[in-house]
């Protein structure tokens, strides 16, 4: 990392960014997640397996397929959404010490 002009400290290892960091770190891909994504993947194959057996009528299942795909298709984008915000961080982070290092 860069340590900007009259830093004594990196973005990554700055005390006064701490916080910021600890936020940062629990979004993204770094994060745990909800469980959605295990929970919508067991339904699926739960379907199928009801689909395949019998018990459940396959334009019903089509129809709840369409929807689990919806939903996987949200969770991206709130996926996408959250990392974007992580970078605009990191990237105004950077654009800080840069700005600090042109006028020093």
């Amino acid at each position: 990392m860069v340590v900007g002009f009259g830093q004594s400290h990196c973005y990554q290892h700055g005390p006064d960014r701490s916080d910021e960091r600890k936020r940062n770190a629990s979004r993204g891909g770094r994060s745990k997640g909800t469980g959605e994504l295990a929970a919508l993947k067991k339904q699926a194959r739960d379907l199928a397996a009801d689909v395949l057996g019998g018990e459940v009528e396959t334009g019903k299942a089509a129809v709840a397929n369409q929807i689990y795909n919806t939903l996987i298709r949200a969770i991206e984008q709130e996926r996408k959404n959250l990392e974007t915000g992580e970078l605009a961080e990191r990237l105004e982070a950077m654009e800080e010490v840069l700005k600090g290092r042109r006028s020093g």
